[in-house]
């Protein structure tokens, strides 16, 4: 089995099981707050389908895990829930702190039904997603449940660290690449990280064992995260799904974007010389391509996604689900949106 033949048998349990547990709080007089995030997970609305419910690369990364553990993957099924849902919850206040109007290509939530709206359907989605890592503790031992809300909690602190790194870089015009990587690592590689802990566990792993799935998602993160700045500069924004000029024109610092600055180049003196607006953009892009940050970013990319698969390299026996594990590397690192 591949990638894709895994995503095709457990997507459908994936989402079954978010909406079971969305559909249990939120009776029929909620129904337009139930919409709200029905909305947001693809499942309702205008474009509703696999391309606005995106990849669900976490929750899989939590089966897949699992099983390549020697667990059974539908045990892990609360906790592949809980961390989508988590997901989701910060996309929905990242698009209201980022003012992002699309998401997977369609409006975003707070575009539809205002800001404060929104941000109450991404409190909802937040409680709902620590409801459903409880959830484990129906299929597994209360203490493996316990370690289990302990690993996810402590996820939830270094998101939220990670996202208040991204908001007040934003303001700070003296950065260095080092500040860059505590930034990335709570806001997207943490959660990698706890996916692949929560599968692992799930599967019977303890100590080093578990921490070497857990090193080789933190180092997958953090390549997805320098590729998703890649793709934030010079992606296509039809497929990528939302506009490319938004990290320039909202004074981002991404990887390619400090570097740049690092330089202290031309691309350096046209920053500072006062707001990017969406057609000054394509010049900056040029610019950054011409003093190497395109090719620097690609570089760590791959360094990043070598350390992930040399942790891979250290679980033990392999089988089909760590196969794929190498696979999805791969995919995460040549996709194009």
């Amino acid at each position: 089995m591949n990638f894709k033949d895994y995503s095709e048998l457990m997507r459908p349990e994936i989402e079954s099981t978010m909406q079971e547990i969305i559909g249990a709080y939120l009776p029929s007089e909620y129904s337009e707050l139930k919409q709200m995030l029905t909305y947001h997970m693809g499942w309702g609305g205008e474009g509703a389908g696999p391309k606005a419910q995106g990849k669900r690369i976490r929750p899989l990364l939590v089966l897949i895990c699992a099983e390549s553990a020697g667990g059974k993957w539908q045990q892990a099924l609360p906790a592949a829930a809980a961390v989508e849902l988590l997901h989701n919850f910060s996309l929905i206040h990242d698009d209201v702190q980022d003012e992002g109007a699309v998401r997977r290509g369609r409006p975003t939530v707070w575009t539809i039904w205002g800001e404060a709206q929104a941000i109450n359907a991404g409190d909802l989605m937040f409680t709902l997603s620590n409801l459903a890592i409880l959830k484990l503790g129906e299929v597994i031992s209360p203490a493996k449940a316990l370690e289990s809300s302990r690993i996810f909690n402590e996820t939830c602190v270094q998101l939220t660290k990670g996202q208040y790194l991204d908001m007040a870089y934003e303001k700070d015009q003296n950065l260095t690449l080092d500040a860059y990587w505590p930034m990335v690592g709570g806001k997207t590689a943490a959660l990698l990280a706890c996916c692949a802990e929560l599968g692992a566990l799930v599967g019977g792993l303890e100590g080093v064992q578990r921490s070497f799935y857990r090193q080789f998602a933190y180092n997958l993160g953090l390549a997805f995260q320098v590729w998703d700045d890649w793709l934030g500069v010079w992606g296509d924004a039809a497929i990528v799904g939302k506009s490319t000029d938004s990290d320039l024109v909202s004074g981002k610092k991404s990887l390619p974007i400090l570097y740049g600055l690092g330089l202290k180049g031309k691309f350096y003196q046209r920053w500072n010389q006062g707001p990017i607006h969406s057609a000054d953009v394509s010049e900056l892009s040029d610019l950054l391509a011409k003093e190497g940050a395109q090719e620097y970013t690609q570089r760590e990319a791959d360094r990043l996604t070598g350390e992930a698969l040399k942790a891979i390299e250290q679980i033990g026996e392999e089988n089909a689900a760590s196969r794929v594990l190498r696979e999805l590397s791969s995919l995460l690192l040549n996709r194009k949106n």
